[in-house]
């Protein structure tokens, strides 16, 4: 059985759980999200309607297991958008790279010979709080918000693979807590003949 699908998911206050066949409908201050569920998974509210509990019919069988916790982890993470919100900052490093809202799409001038146009999806919210670069220092930097924790999280990742960070200089874009490891350039001979 799996450990992460057998804890029940607490219901914080203001959230409002609708479960209508095999649907899960969740709303809450910061709005709502619907997903279907896989048939082999039971979801359902326990009597006081305080919890959400996701269970598995048959716990020995393998692909039962791994979509118990999957279900579980994505039902409790729908709760969480609605009531708290996700959020993922992100930094931009190199001279002269740049990032701007214009029109619904993020722009980032990074290095290349145009500008790189992303399209921002509906719900996600973007907060710049330095929108250019100053020196190698310091970077330009800015934050994505929302409730869906999947498309915030895909939509990081596609700004990231514009311009992943390089290992020599650290330039390119990167999240906030991430560690790039860095490499030693080359090390130039000095006068021997």
């Amino acid at each position: 059985m799996s450990r992460i699908g057998k804890k029940p998911i607490v219901i914080p206050g203001g959230v409002k759980l609708e479960l209508k066949d095999l649907s899960v409908k969740v709303s809450g201050p910061l709005g709502q999200l619907q997903m279907d569920c896989h048939p082999r998974i039971n979801v359902r509210i326990d009597d006081p309607g305080k919890n959400i509990l996701v269970e598995n019919e048959r716990p020995e069988d393998r692909q039962n297991k791994q979509l118990h916790g999957t279900m579980r982890a994505l039902i409790a993470n729908m709760v969480t958008g609605v009531s708290k919100g996700f959020e993922r900052k992100m930094e931009i490093f190199g001279t002269g790279y740049s990032v701007k809202e214009q029109g619904g799409k993020l722009v980032f001038q990074v290095g290349f010979c145009h500008p790189v146009e992303l399209v921002v999806p509906k719900g996600l919210k973007i907060n710049i709080e330095t929108a250019a670069t100053r020196g190698n220092d310091v970077p330009a930097r800015f934050t994505l918000s929302g409730i869906d924790k999947r498309l915030l999280g895909q939509f990081a990742a596609d700004i990231r693979k514009i311009r992943p960070p390089e290992p020599y200089k650290g330039k390119g874009i990167r999240y906030v807590d991430e560690h790039v490891r860095r490499k030693v350039g080359k090390a130039f001979a000095s006068g021997t003949a």
